[in-house]
């Protein structure tokens, strides 16, 4: 089984409410969505009962993601640089 990886914006601003993008990549396939919804906007390649699982996962972890969301300097991510 290949590893999933997940990817994590910092925190943005979108129609007035703060929001962080996920992604998760399994070699070819990936699910795209934010938080705090837990909500995908883009799959391919997860299976429904895989996205559920990915959801679930959000949702568990949501506080955690939402403090490492907000560490994450959106210019510096976009340039490559780990700050």
């Amino acid at each position: 089984m290949e590893e999933i990886t997940l990817n994590l914006s910092g925190v943005l601003e979108k129609d007035g409410r703060k929001i962080a993008y996920v992604r998760f990549v399994r070699g070819e396939d990936h699910a795209e969505g934010y938080i705090p919804d837990c909500v995908f906007t883009e799959v391919c390649g997860f299976s429904e009962e895989e996205v559920s699982m990915l959801t679930d996962y959000l949702r568990a972890n949501l506080t955690d993601l939402k403090k490492r969301a907000a560490t994450i300097n959106p210019l510096n991510a976009l340039m490559g640089k780990n700050v």
